[in-house]
């Protein structure tokens, strides 16, 4: 089961994990455009949810993993997709940017 971090409760997240995780934004360019979410104790990384199969390479296994969408469906996938790939520290951020603009940093736009 993918662990589902609340954007309010992802600080305590980030607290319990090793190194230095990474967000997964699985929006399309324009969306990533629009809203996106600023670095701080984590990295971002942008991949489409499509081209997540061709570009899994661009993904450590040895880091903790954080799926990002709009709403949390689409990262949701991504985030089953990649346990199934072998990945062992996979969250979904639920609610996606949007709740990350409601509940983390008002500053992100909504859309």
């Amino acid at each position: 089961m993918i662990p589902q971090v609340r954007p309010s409760e992802f600080n305590a997240w980030l607290q319990q994990q090793p190194g230095r995780p990474m967000v997964l934004d699985v929006r399309e360019p324009w969306e990533v455009q629009v809203a996106s979410v600023t670095p701080d104790a984590f990295d971002v990384v942008a991949i489409p949810m499509n081209q997540i199969p061709a570009r899994l390479a661009e993904l450590p296994q040895d880091r903790p993993i954080a799926c990002l969408c709009h709403h949390g469906a689409r990262s949701q996938r991504v985030a089953m997709f990649l346990e199934q790939q072998g990945y062992t520290d996979v969250a979904n951020i639920a609610g996606g940017i949007d709740a990350w603009a409601r509940e983390r940093d008002p500053g992100v736009p909504l859309y």
